[in-house]
């Protein structure tokens, strides 16, 4: 199970990096381009998303393979479980249901690490 949680960490570290590196970089009109909803909000908004997005990849690698505060990836994990609640509130306001799918994955995702890294597997 450990193996697993590191792959599902791994995967999300991956996905939530370049999306918060992106959000946090990128043009608000490049963005628009790709992510529709992002003329629904404030340049600011979408770059601390973006931030938020950042920080959490980091969160769930770095404490865990440092043994540095592992405490950080599970709340990591949950911090992500909370964004992806707001991803898919926009969304469904958006009648976006290929996004709410998606982030419904991720969402079940990043709370199996929380579950098992505050749980059976805690580091």
């Amino acid at each position: 199970m450990n193996v697993t949680l590191w792959i599902v960490q791994a995967v999300l570290a991956a996905m939530f990096g370049m999306a918060g590196v992106m959000k946090s970089t990128q043009p608000r009109e490049k963005l628009a381009a790709q992510l529709p909803w992002v003329e629904d909000f404030s340049t600011p908004v979408v770059r601390f998303i973006g931030a938020v997005e950042l920080a959490a990849a980091l969160g769930l690698i770095l404490p865990a393979a440092t043994g540095i505060a592992p405490i950080l990836t599970p709340l990591a994990a949950t911090g992500l479980v909370i964004v992806m609640v707001g991803a898919i509130i926009i969304h469904v306001r958006r009648k976006e249901s290929g996004a709410i799918v998606f982030n419904a994955v991720l969402l079940l995702a990043a709370a199996f690490v929380a579950w098992g890294r505050f749980g059976p597997h805690a580091l």
